[in-house]
């Protein structure tokens, strides 16, 4: 995994908008491809979000997608609805509750 997607990844819980977030309780499975293939999930739970490199057996929401289009969402350089219509972004799960997730974390400008 490129040291650039570690660093994204790891510093979701810095981005966390936990106001956004209110109460939720949810985990992310966040499966990436590509050259730097990795699996992690994303646990918001009491206000905050915690990140691990690992497989849940049971998440809310399964998000699979390339690396580098995740760096290019981290950077708000992709717009996720276009990735998601054009197949670059694949949901499985509660697509509300991804659409809401969306918005509890600062994105890059």
């Amino acid at each position: 995994m490129s040291s650039e997607v570690r660093t994204a990844i790891q510093a979701l819980p810095a981005a966390f908008l936990p106001e956004k977030a209110g109460n939720a309780k949810a985990l992310f499975q966040l499966d990436l491809t590509g050259h730097s293939e990795g699996n992690w999930v994303l646990d918001v739970s009491d206000g905050e979000c915690e990140v691990r490199e690992q497989v849940s057996a049971n998440p809310d929401v399964t998000v699979t997608m390339d690396a580098d289009d995740f760096i290019a969402l981290f950077n708000n350089q992709l717009d996720p609805v276009q990735a998601f219509m054009g197949g670059r972004i694949k949901i499985s799960g509660n697509l509300g509750l991804v659409m809401q997730f969306l918005n509890w974390f600062q994105r890059g400008s």
